[in-house]
């Protein structure tokens, strides 16, 4: 091979060479509109292009420059990019080296926080049949703020004065910075699992955007919203509004006005409960003058009013029952004195006395039973007969049958 013949990789290094030689390419601001995103999601880099009207320029953004990106690109976005140019040398190509990046018109936390609201709005996290009524009477009132901020002193003096019957849960938090997000996810989901509270106020005292990127945490928002306890979110000024604001089930303009919302003025309740106990003593009282009067009537218009009357009524209704119920015993008892004399007669009719008066007489056996069959009685057997008056013992001595089949015996 000649001297004079390069190769690929040769010629690629020197292009590279001479572009990164340059340093009007090392370092320089270029703006245009986003195309062919790509988010490499495992690596983290990003690839796109980046156009005007005429040309378009490749662009790579390394993972350790994207993280610190505020807000996500995103095909036909115009940005303006800081970075260098070069060549990458497999594939011979140059592109754009990109290590910052900005919204193109709009702020990158602007851009970020209008991004996030519109993608959880989408989701439903903001929807109001999601919010829930704060308790009217907290016994527990949970602060997630700074322990050093004039937020908590505020809250304090508002609760104290308007409920102190409630009893203040604190949990002490940064409220900016990188490790804030995390601290006001963590309290969040403390307070809910220990059930520390009726209702949480998150919040902190004004500042500038940077300030108040904390509260526009996806994780915070979404802690926030999944809340089994009321959130009142009090972050700021009443002009400034942050993602958590929206996910709250309510938003106060102030951390003071959080304060007032959460509690009842207890003067205007011991007002309010003087008056329920005027109103039903008042109603107590006309109850039981209404009845007393009522039972007045009713003891007037009854026995109950002469009690001697009232005695005499039912003695006199008991006499009468009295004389009745003799009147009807000595009808029955002569009526049963007729059956048993008409009873006593047929009885008398008929029995063996009347026949052994006529001169009859009944021999039982020696078994003392009646002889009705002469022929079944033995010679020398003792038999007793019995005649109207008295009694004899006789033995028998023959029995002889007569015509018929009969048996007559003779004593």
């Amino acid at each position: 091979m000649s001297a004079g013949v390069l190769t690929v990789s040769q010629v690629n290094f020197f292009v590279k060479s001479l572009i990164e030689g340059d340093g009007r390419l090392s370092d320089i601001l270029i703006s245009g509109e986003i195309s062919n995103f790509t988010d490499h999601y495992r690596s983290g880099h990003l690839y796109f292009s980046l156009k005007d009207e005429k040309s378009v320029l490749k662009a790579v953004m390394f993972a350790s420059a994207a993280r610190r990106l505020r807000f996500r690109p995103a095909d036909g976005m115009k940005v303006i990019i800081r970075g260098r140019v070069s060549v990458y040398e497999p594939t011979g190509q140059y592109q754009l080296y990109a290590e910052d990046m900005q919204p193109d018109g709009m702020g990158a936390l602007s851009l970020a926080y209008e991004q996030l609201k519109e993608r959880l709005a989408a989701e439903g996290l903001f929807d109001r049949e999601r919010k829930r009524p704060l308790p009217p009477y907290p016994e527990r009132i949970g602060v997630i703020t700074s322990p050093t901020g004039a937020a908590v002193r505020d809250i304090l003096q508002i609760t104290g004065r308007r409920w102190p019957v409630a009893r203040i849960v604190l949990c002490p938090v940064l409220v900016q910075g990188e490790g804030a997000p995390r601290q006001l996810i963590a309290a969040v989901k403390a307070l809910n699992r220990a059930r520390a509270c009726d209702v949480i106020i998150l919040g902190r005292g004004g500042g500038s955007m940077e300030d108040l990127w904390a509260f526009n945490d996806e994780g915070l928002a979404r802690a926030v919203a999944a809340s089994a306890i009321p959130v009142v979110s009090a972050v700021g000024h009443e002009t400034d509004f942050t993602i958590c604001d929206f996910a709250a089930d309510l938003r106060a303009p102030t951390p003071s006005a959080a304060a007032e919302l959460c509690t009842p003025e207890i003067g205007e309740e011991k007002s309010r409960a003087a008056a329920f106990h005027r109103y039903f003593w008042e109603g107590s009282r006309k109850t039981v003058e209404y009845l007393r009067q009522s039972l007045d009537l009713l003891v007037q218009d009854s026995p109950l009013g002469e009690p001697g009357g009232y005695l005499r009524a039912y003695r006199e209704r008991l006499d009468g029952l009295d004389r009745r119920l003799a009147q009807r015993g000595r009808g029955r008892l002569e009526e049963g004195r007729g059956k048993l004399s008409l009873l006593a007669g047929k009885l008398d009719a008929l029995s063996p006395l009347k026949v052994l008066a006529r001169g009859y007489a009944v021999v039982y056996d020696g078994r003392g039973g009646i002889v009705r069959d002469a022929g079944r009685l033995a010679p020398g057997e003792v038999v007793t007969i019995r005649a109207a008056e008295g009694e004899a013992r006789a033995k028998v001595v023959e029995r002889s049958e007569r015509s018929g089949g009969k048996t007559q015996t003779e004593i």
